[in-house]
This record gives structure tokens, sequence and C-alpha cells, in this order.
């Protein structure tokens, strides 16, 4: 698949880091060092736009290794950008740790998951059709 991107920043467009990669890295576009404080969340640009195909979004998802070294995130997990938006990708991060944590431009921040989704329209019913689990929820199958 080829995505139409505008690139405004000085880094590398988003690739896959391994052949079997579902995620791409985006990296921070910021003229100067930001500290993140602890519970602090902060959209953080990266400069670039993409024009999505319809049917299609761009999922933005924390990365591993910075959730699990340093305690960030993404507020919104995963944020999604639809095939109609045009602006700038930023991504909401939060540091969830109790220690500062700084972001330099062009570091790896989260990465982006192209899929594919479908548009529903409803069928109003009155009634749906049973199943074995029926109304079960949250923990309804045990530990």
């Amino acid at each position: 698949m080829e995505i139409k991107i505008i690139n405004k920043s000085e880094h590398p467009l988003p690739q896959y880091e391994t052949a079997h990669a579902a995620g791409m890295d985006l990296r921070a576009s910021i003229t100067e060092e930001i500290t993140l404080k602890p519970l602090q969340r902060m959209l953080i640009p990266t400069g670039l736009h993409i024009e999505l195909p319809i049917g299609y979004e761009a999922q933005i998802r924390p990365r591993s290794g910075l959730a699990y070294k340093h305690g960030i995130s993404i507020v919104n997990a995963p944020g999604t950008i639809d095939a109609d938006y045009r602006g700038e990708l930023k991504v909401l991060l939060v540091n969830l740790s109790d220690t500062d944590f700084k972001i330099l431009n062009g570091e790896r921040i989260a990465q982006m998951v192209i899929a594919k989704h479908e548009t529903v329209s409803w069928n109003l019913v009155e009634e749906l059709s049973d199943t074995a689990r029926g109304a079960g929820g949250y923990g309804h199958t045990g530990k």
C-alpha cells in the first residue's frame, strides 16, 4: 500500500524496524528538549501529515520500551488518525512514572499501525440471538 505523506521534520519517514513489524516508529519534531513531569501529559509534534485511503486508519500506540523502562504511554491509546484528517500528526504522551522524562528532537516516541476498518450501518431490532455467553460481562468466566 502506498500512502501520501508530507514530512516537515528533519527526520526520516516512519519505517518498519524489522521485516515483520506491524508498527512504524514516530519521532518527536521539536526545537528544544521537553521535560515531561510525573503524571503530566503533552501533545508532541512529529512534523508529519498523511493522506490515508478511505477505509483505513492510523493507530498511534505506545512504544513498549518507553512504557517498560520509563513509564511513558499515550493517554488515548490507541489514538486514531482518520482518513479525512490532514493536520500534523501529534502524539499525546503521558508520564506515568515518578520521575521526569526528557524528550529530545528525533526521539522515537510512539508507533503507528495502519489498519483497515469497516463502516457500519445499524439494523435496529427488538432482540438479539442467544449465545452460550449471553449477557455475561467482565470476569464472568472466572480467573
